[in-house]
């Protein structure tokens, strides 16, 4: 049966199990919205406001599903707008796959209208960038996208479609499913020389990153750590990938990183790390762990062979499934050397660290974090832009086994937002929250129409202090009493959301967050609340200290 490039192009995904699609439409690519046409219920597309904000999306759904989050734009300044969710998916090593209308083949190099070279735009920030220049090749180039974005390390592809290869017609047979491609599994070999390295260690500690352990992965991980008295660390923004409710939990290396988790990797003597890639805010700028040669002795095992060494140089170094091989150490059992005192004292530490002083601002956020720890259910979801706000979400509340966190490693201003309204289209009958600042909030509050029409509003919490607080915070650091640009006007917020026909209330005092939140999740429309945060309410008071002692607010990647 003849059909054009773009029929077949939405008939090899939902082939390949892609059900949801976000975009903003663009007559660069009629052709896959003519097909998207007649996939309602299998492939639905998302119509979203901004390429950021549905780039944005389908890294969010990738991150809670696990599977290829899908963005749909249009050239030029469509894929320019997306490039923001392209690099927030590879920093967050999740599967994406963003498909941009091209000039048609004919046009390509002379500069046409809104034409860019992909391959280049999107070269050193994606996996892979590529552009189908012949329908019969589509299937055969699709795969490999699909199988790139999840395979190793998983990340974003960038598909380029020229729209004259869309139209033309084509007798090729559209894929039929995945290729599944088994994780390479650890050697027993490398198990027992992890064991022996471990059972030598009397301050070890596990590092661990990613987004796809899964239950029985996290479950193990657990198991090992309690049984064997190590410290568990998670890399920046990854908490929500193991209960921290565990005796071994001790918290997040991440941005403003705290001193008792500067402690735990600094003066560990051996890491075990666990599917992260080593980067700059979980390694407090690259100084707990000297390079290339650290003085910890490090086991770093990842699913991508090109993670191994690529910053430190490990004592071993394992390329395999973090989980089937935290599953193998330990099926072992326990570990002798360490007696659990070392992680009981980071246990200790993290515990002390949910004791804050009353906050300097009118609405208490140190309170308001105590409560949504008693009233979330046990499966909600979290979400965050960019921004010393995202420090309540991230540090102070404790997740879950069946809890998430979407934020950004990418520190993406404006990703809160369409993360909370993907997590809300991805799973309906979960209760979503979003934290956001109100700078980071403005960056794509125009998706409250991609939510109202979707159907899929969250609860928004918006701390509003008028300032962009995380530059400020860095200016009253650097340059004292010069501080300049930081400054914002904001309108009604809570006008704005009601506009949007969500519920929407101002909230102006700590005593008044249970009821308006209790209200908030009683809307069927989804809620917004303004909160009013003093300008000097920059981060909790003892992170603050943290923060400018340990010289990581000037590298901060989260404004």
């Amino acid at each position: 049966m003849k059909r054009h490039g773009g029929r077949l192009l939405v008939e090899s995904l939902v082939a390949l199990g892609a059900r949801k699609g976000f975009g903003v439409p663009g007559e660069s690519y009629l052709a896959v919205l003519d097909a998207l046409h007649d996939t309602v219920g299998r492939l639905d597309y998302v119509t979203c406001r901004n390429e950021g904000g549905a780039a944005f999306m389908a890294a969010a759904y990738a991150k809670l599903t696990g599977t290829p989050g899908i963005a749909f734009v249009t050239r030029g300044p469509g894929a320019t707008n997306a490039a923001i969710g392209v690099h927030t998916a590879m920093q967050d090593s999740v599967p994406m796959l963003l498909f941009v209308g091209q000039v048609g083949t004919d046009m390509t190099g002379r500069e046409a209208f809104q034409e860019l070279d992909y391959r280049a735009v999107f070269g050193t920030m994606a996996k892979w960038a590529v552009e189908i220049d012949r329908v019969e090749r589509l299937p055969e180039i699709l795969s490999r996208a699909w199988t790139i974005a999840r395979s190793g390390r998983p990340g974003p592809v960038v598909v380029a479609l020229p729209e004259d290869m869309l139209r033309t017609t084509t007798e090729v047979v559209s894929l039929s499913a995945p290729l599944e491609v088994e994780p390479p599994q650890p050697s027993a070999r490398a198990v027992e020389q992890a064991r022996e390295i471990l059972s030598t260690a009397r301050r070890p500690v596990i590092l661990y990153g990613g987004c796809d352990w899964g239950w029985a992965g996290a479950r193990a991980l657990q198991s090992f750590a309690e049984r064997a008295g190590i410290p568990v660390v998670a890399a920046f923004r990854y908490q929500d990938q193991f209960d921290n409710h565990s005796p071994a939990f001790c918290g997040e290396a991440g941005v403003g990183m705290v001193a008792s988790i500067r402690k735990l990797i600094g003066k560990a003597d051996v890491i075990l790390a666990l599917g992260n890639r080593f980067g700059e805010n979980s390694t407090g700028g690259y100084t707990l762990l000297s390079v290339p040669e650290p003085v910890q002795r490090v086991i770093h095992v990842h699913r991508s062979e090109r993670e191994l060494g690529k910053v430190y140089r490990p004592a071993l170094a394992v390329h395999a499934d973090p989980s089937a091989f935290v599953a193998a150490l330990d099926a072992g059992g326990g570990l002798d050397g360490c007696d659990g005192t070392w992680a009981a004292e980071g246990r200790a530490a993290y515990e002390a660290g949910f004791d804050l002083p009353a906050q300097p601002s009118p609405v208490d956020m140190g309170q308001v974090m105590a409560h949504l720890r008693e009233v979330l259910p046990d499966d909600a979801i979290l979400t965050n832009g960019a921004g010393n706000f995202a420090v309540w979400a991230g540090r102070f509340f404790k997740f879950g086994p069946g809890q998430r966190l979407l934020a950004p490693q990418s520190g993406a201003m404006g990703y809160g937002v369409p993360a909370a309204i993907a997590a809300r289209i991805a799973d309906p009958g979960r209760m979503v929250v979003c934290f956001a600042g109100d700078g980071d909030f403005q960056m794509t509050c125009g998706e409250l129409g991609t939510a109202m029409q979707a159907g899929a509003q969250p609860i928004i919490l918006v701390l509003n202090n008028g300032i962009y607080g995380t530059i400020r915070a860095h200016q009253e650091r650097a340059y004292p009493e010069r501080v300049s640009g930081t400054e914002m006007r904001n309108p009604d917020f809570a006008a704005l959301a009601r506009a949007y026909g969500f519920h929407a209330e101002r909230v102006e005092r700590s005593e008044d967050f249970a009821a308006a939140f209790a209200r908030a999740v009683a809307s069927s429309t989804g809620a917004l609340l303004d909160l009013a945060i003093g300008p000097e309410a920059l981060t909790p008071r003892q992170s603050l200290s943290e923060i400018r002692k340990a010289g990581i607010a000037a590298r901060a990647a989260t404004a």
